[in-house]
């Protein structure tokens, strides 16, 4: 599983120096402290992560990832999805997890997710994966799963956008009938957008060919993160 980078742990010990200094922080207590510090180094984190994954050409999802609740709450909601991202990784060592912020991103390229070339129809494999991939996705049911459908750039623009919107529905449509709750679904298509790969090999077209989870967490589990739960 992907970790956050150093310069941002450095970034947050001195966050929290500082905020321990000022004079709101030294007259609160102990979990008063913790709070303040986890917000506000929280929202820099937040911030930071999605940010570095916007320059992937994928702004919007790096905003949604990015969000932070931060303080206290943050702290347990942090805790439940490292707990799921390993359920995930463990469940399905080909797909690449990653822990940003309070959320995370799951991507599952060709060697998870199968399409026959130029369908959207699910082959076997990839039905078998998911198989393998829901049990974990409902270990947490607090939480919203946004599933993004990508392509590589071959193709019209509309072709392109058409198609991932079909295949990011096709997964969709597995896990609606496989026991994840629908109101927890949502979908969009990216089409040939945000690639993660260069699109003049094969290599890297094929990882552009792709279905993305991002997890996040529902207003239930913020109100339960909230009232300590």
């Amino acid at each position: 599983m992907k970790t956050r980078n150093t310069k941002l742990i450095a970034l947050v010990l001195a966050l929290g120096f500082l905020i321990t200094n000022c004079g709101t922080v030294k007259d609160a207590n102990s979990k008063q402290k913790g709070v303040a510090i986890g917000a506000a180094a929280g929202a820099i984190l937040g911030g930071v992560l999605g940010n570095n994954l916007g320059k992937g050409g994928n702004s919007e999802l790096g905003a949604v990832l990015g969000a932070v609740i931060g303080g206290a709450a943050g702290g347990v909601i942090g805790n439940k999805m490292d707990k799921q991202a390993a359920e995930i990784e463990n469940a399905l060592p080909g797909a690449e997890v990653e822990r940003v912020g309070e959320g995370i991103r799951v991507v599952l390229g060709e060697n998870a997710i199968n399409f026959d070339f130029g369908k959207s129809t699910l082959t076997k494999q990839a039905k078998l994966n998911l198989d393998k991939v829901i049990p974990a996705l409902n270990t947490e049911l607090n939480t919203n799963l946004l599933i993004l459908g990508y392509t590589d750039s071959r193709g019209s623009d509309e072709f392109n956008l058409n198609l991932s919107k079909e295949r990011a529905t096709a997964v969709v449509n597995y896990l609606k009938t496989h026991n994840v709750a629908p109101s927890r679904i949502k979908m969009e298509g990216r089409g040939e957008a945000a690639p993660i790969a260069t699109n003049d090999t094969e290599a890297g077209r094929a990882l552009n060919r792709r279905v993305e989870f991002v997890i996040t967490a529902n207003e239930q589990m913020i109100k339960d993160a909230q009232s300590g739960k």
